[in-house]
């Protein structure tokens, strides 16, 4: 698929898309920004050549600043605030990324505050840089609050108590606090967090895409009932096994020393043997 914006370069290598913002000065969630995100997102979930997705930055300082106030300022306000069963474009967007068929992951250098904090909340993993990534929810400030996702996203990361600090503060969040909250999964030096990223996404799309899928699918079913999200972990189970790529890298497994002790002290090197094996 060609991807082609004038805002975002695309590069795809390995079944991994890694997307980069280019917005200067300081990445501000434009409106064409966002339009280009939300067609983004359409065809990354649609490419069955991409199994993972990275977003990333050409602004070592800003991952996203934050959506554009001025096109909030011209938002029409006459009448009343109205309820809607439809969720809006920028709710929209952020799903999209975040139940699509395959892995997302934001890679948060520098600053992300606002609208491109809700963005990256939506993906499923975060990683940032310490002493540099800092996230900022600076809605209540400005006499608002995070209308796109944030209000929920961030109480299913961090609990309660500390998304109201993030939200109601509008303070910064530096990284290693970020990654004891759980907002981010790793708070990484600057020199290791391209590389660790790039390794973990070629690692994730070596493997059998359909298990990489339904994993993905069993994991959010955990927002069920636990119940249901067990009998759906059961039946999303039974039909990999009925796969090939399953019976076959199972069988690859015992032949690579998997059940024996020496194998299984380095069972990591084994599953990365099994995604050679794969892209083989």
């Amino acid at each position: 698929m060609a991807y082609e914006f004038e805002l975002i370069r695309v590069e795809v290598d390995e079944g991994v898309a890694f997307a980069t913002i280019d917005n200067p000065p300081i990445n501000i969630l434009t409106v064409p920004l966002f339009q280009e995100l939300v067609r983004l997102s359409e065809e990354v979930a649609a490419d069955d050549d991409v199994r993972v997705f990275v977003l990333k930055s050409a602004n070592p300082d800003f991952f996203i600043a934050h959506f554009d106030v001025q096109a909030l300022l011209q938002s029409p306000i006459d009448g009343e605030a109205v309820r809607t069963d439809e969720l809006g474009a920028y709710h929209l967007m952020c799903e999209c990324f975040r139940t699509m068929p395959k892995a997302t992951i934001a890679q948060i250098e520098g600053r992300v505050g606002g609208g491109g904090s809700e963005l990256a909340s939506s993906f499923d993993m975060r990683f940032g840089v310490r002493g540099k990534t800092k996230i900022n929810q600076m809605e209540v400030p400005l006499g608002i609050l995070p209308g796109g996702t944030g209000t929920q996203r961030l109480p299913r990361l961090v609990g309660r108590g500390r998304a109201l600090e993030i939200i109601l503060a509008g303070d910064d969040l530096d990284a290693e606090t970020a990654e004891q909250w759980g907002y981010l999964n790793r708070a990484l030096y600057a020199d290791q967090i391209g590389p660790f990223v790039i390794s973990l996404a070629r690692r994730i799309a070596s493997f059998p895409p359909e298990a990489v899928r339904l994993a993905k699918a069993s994991v959010d079913a955990a927002d069920m009932p636990l119940k249901e999200g067990l009998l759906e972990e059961a039946y999303l189970f039974q039909q990999l096994m009925r796969t090939d790529d399953a019976q076959r890298n199972m069988k690859r497994f015992l032949e690579i020393g998997g059940q024996t002790r020496e194998g299984e002290l380095e069972v990591n090197e084994l599953s990365r043997r099994l995604g050679l094996d794969q892209e083989g």
